[in-house]
């Protein structure tokens, strides 16, 4: 499942929430998305992020921890 981590530069909880899918091992399957290239991702996630999505549309907030981004995952 790929997924998508929506996030900006300097944003420590967006670099907390990449490590956090680092150690699940999904990184290789999240595209990072900076929220200031995209209108529409600015206005809905500037003060959300870190946010994850899943292709289905389903988006997990911070704060998440490692099993809760498994979980995530797993849902189809």
């Amino acid at each position: 499942m790929s997924l998508t981590l929506f996030s900006t530069d300097g944003c420590h909880l967006c670099e907390q929430a990449w490590a956090l899918l680092e150690q699940t091992g999904l990184s290789a399957n999240t595209r990072l998305e900076d929220i200031i290239d995209d209108e529409r991702w600015l206005a809905a996630y500037a003060v959300r992020i870190p946010v994850l999505q899943r292709p289905d549309g389903g988006e997990l907030d911070w704060p998440f921890t490692a099993a809760d981004i498994l979980e995530f995952s797993r849902v189809t």
